[in-house]
């Protein structure tokens, strides 16, 4: 019933079952499946399969509970299976067909699809009931596609609840509130004793961000249905959504609720398998607790044959408790090799990415970062996690790896943070550029091997100020022109070799000087110390342009200019007396 795709990705980890026997019908195992007691459903269905073999519903409910179990190799397994046994139930083909959907392979899924409702009865819905909710719960949900199964199915059985339940959630995964609420309405006039329609009635606000309204639902419906363990996990989630836009000095506890809400969802669903662990540590990922992320993390390392995506755990606590980049890497690295990658989920990328950048592979931590942020969920911004690691390594001094963690938003205009990123990215070029081109009595030789060397950073930096210095969003304009221009000119100033060249000198820095001027005098603040600081400098370097030109009338202007901002400037002053 959740709207996050990550939330969806992570609880894939389901549980595994201890092999109760007490219920054995299908309907107890499908009501145990509504209730998402999962191992108790798995220790059912199994005990079905055995029994009665040539059955094909119980391969197929079976094969769901791996599948929320993220065991897609054995869910496919036990479809096929349910092929093989009662080749004339359809579900089973319909099995494999989402195993192909959570593979990525949709056209493979489509034919299943076709083949399993060719030929259906007046009554047979079940076939379009389950594919219209493989769409629903894929990786890449496709809601327009379960809206038209789900409405076939609808046409073949008007009584059966579930049904319009499904079409509340796809109507709500389109954000077409209204039909959502419709849909989940008609549902509960069927059966007004099924939870789900009633929850997902209350979520429709969450999409809004209306999380006060979502949580006071969900609170009554705790209150009027106490075991249902799913009410929880829909408040877990809420309160976790609800943190991130609450203050600072309120976040910790309302994130604190998310935690308690998702204990109570796993005390009541009864599940104390090592499987259910896995979800709680998915729970602990999604919401940011890694304080007792750590802890899961440490029971489940130790525990044989635990699922690989205890590496994910382990890589996530290293990179972001401990600091240890090289033990996160090793971390990811072993996720990346022991699941398939249809597992693997934005964040993974993220810091796979970011460990990468920092332990010195750039360019495959640049191409993890870019697929972090093409796979990040509607409820994520990957792209800001990004840009804030990479401040902060320019805060602590790290300014070469700061610079290629820039480089992702940097080069993305669609980024809410590409004016920012190529600002500091263009800073920490210059910054790199102009070290290598600072010299004490250097050689020719010296000075035509610093100058290759410092070229490409400083090309960088001009490119990147360039970007900010035409931005066409007026509060980055108003932001960071000014200081982007002073950058920029330093830049080019740099590449131009007045330092030591300076009969070559061909004025490439004039231009990002003038504007640097006049974009101070625009900004109603040229008392400013720092822009006085920057005003002073253009008039220098413009008027020593000058006077290498021969132009002495001008040099002598832009001295005096500067010494009017600084009457002390050493520079301003030997010039103005030479010439």
């Amino acid at each position: 019933m959740t709207n996050s795709k990550l939330f969806l990705s992570l609880l894939l980890a389901g549980a595994v079952a201890t092999g109760t026997a007490e219920a054995q019908s299908l309907k107890d195992a499908k009501a145990a499946l509504q209730a998402e007691q999962y191992d108790k459903a798995k220790g059912m269905l199994q005990n079905l399969v055995q029994k009665k073999a040539k059955d094909g519903e119980n391969y197929f409910y079976l094969g769901q509970i791996h599948l929320i179990n993220d065991k897609v190799d054995s869910a496919q397994i036990v479809f096929q299976e349910g092929v093989t046994n009662a080749p004339k139930e359809k579900l089973n083909t319909i099995g494999l067909g989402i195993v192909d959907l959570e593979k990525g392979n949709v056209s493979a899924a489509e034919t299943k699809f076709a083949e399993a409702t060719t030929g259906l009865g007046k009554k047979d819905y079940l076939p379009l009931y389950y594919i219209g909710r493989a769409y629903i719960d894929s990786p890449k949900p496709d809601y327009k596609k379960a809206v038209e199964y789900l409405t076939r199915a609808k046409e073949m059985n008007q009584k059966d609840a579930l049904i319009p339940t499904a079409l509340g959630d796809a109507y709500a995964g389109l954000r077409e509130s209204s039909p959502a609420f419709v849909a989940y309405r008609d549902a509960m006039t069927l059966d007004p004793n099924l939870l789900a329609p009633k929850i997902g009635q209350a979520i429709i606000s969450r999409r809004a961000q209306a999380y006060d309204v979502v949580l006071e639902q969900l609170t009554t419906l705790a209150g009027e249905n106490p075991e249902y363990g799913p009410i929880y996990r829909e408040l877990a989630e809420t309160y976790y959504l609800s943190s991130i836009k609450a203050p600072e000095e309120q976040y910790r506890e309302i994130n604190q609720k998310a935690v308690e809400n998702y204990k109570k969802y796993l005390s009541l669903t009864g599940d104390n398998s090592v499987e259910a662990k896995v979800r709680y540590a998915d729970f602990l990922v999604y919401s940011g607790n890694y304080d007792e992320l750590k802890e899961v993390a440490g029971q489940l390392a130790n525990v044989p044959g635990v699922d690989a995506k205890v590496h994910r755990y382990l890589g996530y606590i290293s990179f972001l408790q401990d600091k240890d980049y090289a033990k996160s890497l090793e971390s990811m690295n072993k996720l990346f090799a022991e699941v398939d990658t249809a597992r693997l989920i934005g964040r993974d990328y993220l810091y796979a990415g970011l460990a990468n950048v920092i332990t010195g592979d750039a360019a495959k931590g640049s191409e993890y970062l870019a697929k972090a942020v093409e796979k990040q969920t509607e409820d994520e911004n990957l792209d800001e996690e990004i840009a804030e690691t990479a401040f902060s390594k320019f805060q602590e001094g790290e300014t070469e790896v700061a610079a290629k963690i820039f480089a992702i938003p940097a080069a993305n205009p669609k980024s809410e943070y590409y004016y920012d990123a190529n600002y500091y990215k263009g800073q920490i070029e210059y910054g790199i550029g102009s070290k290598l081109v600072t010299m004490n009595q250097p050689t020719p030789e010296e000075i035509a091997t610093k100058m290759a060397e410092a070229k490409p950073h400083l090309d960088a930096a001009v490119a990147a100020l360039a970007i900010v210095t035409k931005a066409d969003n007026p509060e980055k304009l108003k932001q960071y022109q000014i200081p982007a221009l002073y950058y920029k000119g330093l830049s080019e100033l740099a590449l131009d070799n007045v330092m030591y060249a300076p009969e070559k000198s061909t004025g490439l820095f004039v231009d990002s000087f003038k504007q640097l001027l006049t974009a101070i005098a625009a900004s109603g603040k040229p008392d400013d110390e720092t822009n006085k600081t920057y005003a002073a400098d253009a008039h220098n370097y413009l008027g020593y342009n000058a006077y290498l030109k021969q132009d002495n009338a001008t040099a002598k202007q832009h001295f005096s200019e500067t010494l009017k901002l600084k009457p002390e400037d050493e520079f301003a002053k030997s010039m103005v007396e030479a010439l």
